[in-house]
């Protein structure tokens, strides 16, 4: 039984977030942008460092064209099935960027995952305290056309109740890994271990909504005794769902924190699973014609699924997990979705956790390959001991770029001027796939976010922070040339813990906006000459 004064304590905070919900419930009515405020000190910093890059776009084959997924570039978190980070679309070229940005909610409010419509309008899911929101936004003006509350995820009532925030920062699930399927419509896991599917429409007033056309309950095959306000001290398992990507034939996989792995066939409704015993799955995953290939904290899966939807695995390659969790990692094990990726479709591309050095593994992903080719290279990246990442790598042809997050934790590992040991480097499997080479290595501080390639321009985004003395946090779009890895410009986004981007990716939109989630909602950055 708690102590009192916990009970006390839970009851007022539960009657706090309770009137806070209900304030923010109701329908949703058009809503003006409104900016995220910047801290003291954004005029003693530079606004624009560097000068306007040429477009010089990058040759190559984009990965294939999922046929249950939005086009490429606009589906998800990582762009397209593959997990390759990159955007068919030309970002900005440091013209006289302007930066617009629009706060969600008076704390918190980080949108992470960014998808674009047939349209163009923009999707996203935004976090709260009182629960995440899926927004349909404007993707000039940021204003918010359309809105829909999301169950409130256990760690937040855990880091409330138990005052350990660092819950909130190590949770992946909830929907922050959802994507736009063909037919413009958001699928995602929700808190309650639900899939659900959700279009937007337009009413005969010109008032965007969404509606829920399906919703798919897991919890006959996922534990579920989950905290929240009326279940303060749960007894049993919570096991939540962290992402949810289609396969080729049309079904829906989705996997979990404790190691399930599962389908949902959405003509039948079948739910299908298996379990990864002892496992933790907190990254998403690809998916190619043949294969989902996933990631847990031991080891990187190919798996196909059975005629009833049954996963079953087709290959199993254990990498080196090192002794603990560093800084910068969200577990013990690889940070990344699996990349798929080479000029023949290959290749699958992760990160260990070795204690030394990371190493970027290259594979061989077919289902015939024998155990001892299996290994393409092992390349290591950064410091000796200062080196991690929990965000996917880049990939493009035969290239790779991975991002050192060593050092962050959340938005207050870096205050008071503070930055990362960073770092990004390019490696290249060589035309023989006879092993990898490094082609660049690059200084640049990007403590946290997901960078994105825009193959039309060839200039790599990262979100950057550099160490101040003055004690200024400050944020900016960096833009470097994938060819040389060369700083090519940057450009100030905002100043203070609002402005930490906080795991979220970058994003280019169609019409060759950057957006970047960030702690208290969303930047743009678009050319403005």
């Amino acid at each position: 039984m708690p102590p009192p004064y916990r009970r006390a304590l839970a009851r007022a905070l539960a009657l706090t977030l309770a009137v806070a919900t209900l304030t923010l419930a109701g329908p949703t009515a058009p809503a003006l942008a409104d900016d995220i405020p910047k801290a003291p000190g954004h005029r003693l910093v530079k606004g624009y460092e560097g000068a306007p890059a040429t477009a010089s776009p990058v040759p190559g084959q984009a990965p294939p064209q999922h046929p249950y997924l939005a086009p490429n570039g606009r589906s998800g978190m990582h762009a397209d099935a593959a997990g390759s980070g990159t955007h068919p679309y030309a970002g900005p070229l440091g013209r006289s960027p302007e930066v617009t940005s629009e706060k969600i909610a008076p704390v918190g409010g980080e949108c992470a995952t960014a998808t674009f419509d047939a349209a163009g309008r923009l999707i996203t899911v935004c976090g709260t305290f009182t629960g995440f929101l899926l927004k349909l936004l404007d993707p000039r003006t940021l204003d918010t056309l359309a809105e829909y509350k999301l169950p409130q995820r256990s760690s937040t009532v855990e880091a409330i109740t138990r005052l350990d925030f660092s819950k909130i920062f190590k949770d992946t699930s909830g929907g922050a890994y959802f994507y736009l399927d063909d037919q413009d419509r958001v699928v995602l896991a929700d808190s309650r271990q639900h899939v659900l599917r959700i279009a937007h429409r337009q009413d005969a007033d010109g008032r965007w909504e969404f509606v829920v056309e399906d919703d798919w309950d897991l919890t006959g095959h996922v534990p579920h005794d989950c905290v929240s306000w009326t279940n303060l001290f749960p007894s049993g398992t919570c096991d939540p769902v962290t992402s949810v990507i289609p396969d080729w034939q049309g079904r829906i996989w989705w996997v979990t924190r404790l190691g399930r792995v599962g389908t949902v066939d959405p003509d039948t409704s079948a739910i299908r699973s298996v379990r990864l015993d002892g496992e933790e799955i907190q990254n998403s995953f690809s998916v190619d014609r043949d294969a989902v290939s996933i990631v847990s904290d031991h080891a990187l899966y190919s798996f196909t699924a059975e005629g009833d939807g049954t996963p079953r695995i087709q290959w199993r390659q254990t990498y080196d997990r090192g002794t603990g969790t560093k800084p910068g990692s969200v577990n013990q094990g690889s940070g990344t979705t699996p990349d798929l990726f080479g000029t023949d479709e290959q290749y699958v591309a992760i990160t260990d956790n070795a204690d030394d050095r990371m190493n970027v593994l290259v594979f061989r992903r077919g289902t015939d390959v024998p155990a001892d080719r299996r290994l393409v290279c092992s390349v290591p990246v950064f410091g000796h001991g200062r080196s991690t990442t929990d965000n996917s790598l880049i990939s493009w042809g035969d290239s790779l770029v991975v991002e050192n997050n060593y050092g962050y934790e959340n938005p207050t590992s870096l205050l008071l001027g503070r930055s990362v040991v960073g770092g990004a480097t390019r490696i290249d499997v060589r035309p023989d796939g006879s092993g990898c080479d490094t082609v660049w290595e690059s200084a640049v501080r990007s403590p946290s976010t997901v960078p994105k390639l825009s193959t039309a321009n060839g200039l790599l985004y990262f979100y950057e922070k550099e160490p101040n003395a003055l004690g200024i946090d400050a944020w900016y779009l960096t833009a470097v040339d994938f060819r040389t890895g060369e700083r090519r410009w940057r450009t100030l986004t905002g100043t203070g813990p609002a402005y930490d981007n906080n795991w979220a990716p970058i994003t280019i939109g169609p019409d060759g906006t950057v957006y970047a989630g960030v702690f208290n909602g969303i930047v743009a950055v678009r050319d403005t000459a």
